[in-house]
């Protein structure tokens, strides 16, 4: 087993771990209720972290844990109300039409 990161609260966490297991990952949440005994360990020491189990997947885990934690940033124009919307949105805020897919 290897810690992959820290993250900042226990939500954070056990998103990154279930993300990370649904692409194939076997992740898990460390330290979960250490926050309670912050105070009496420096507070960086009772943050949550994520570990994986195979060590051989760390390079891959980093690198899908990075896409998970910086979605592309897009522009497009929704095909029905002509919004254009930006981030990494995949739905029209305005009206709740999907992005359109693009034709190859």
């Amino acid at each position: 087993m290897k810690r992959l990161t820290r993250a900042p609260n226990l939500a954070i966490a056990t998103l990154w771990a279930d993300m990370l297991c649904h692409a194939g990952v076997e992740a898990t949440v460390q330290r979960k209720y250490a926050s309670s005994i912050a105070g009496e360990l420096p507070p960086d020491q009772a943050l949550p972290e994520v570990w994986i189990s195979d060590d051989d997947e760390l390079e891959s885990a980093r690198s899908l844990l990075h896409e998970l934690r910086h979605p592309p940033h897009r522009h497009w124009a929704c095909p029905q109300c002509h919004e254009v919307i930006k981030g990494p949105f995949e739905q029209c805020w305005n009206c709740g039409a999907d992005m359109p897919t693009l034709s190859s």
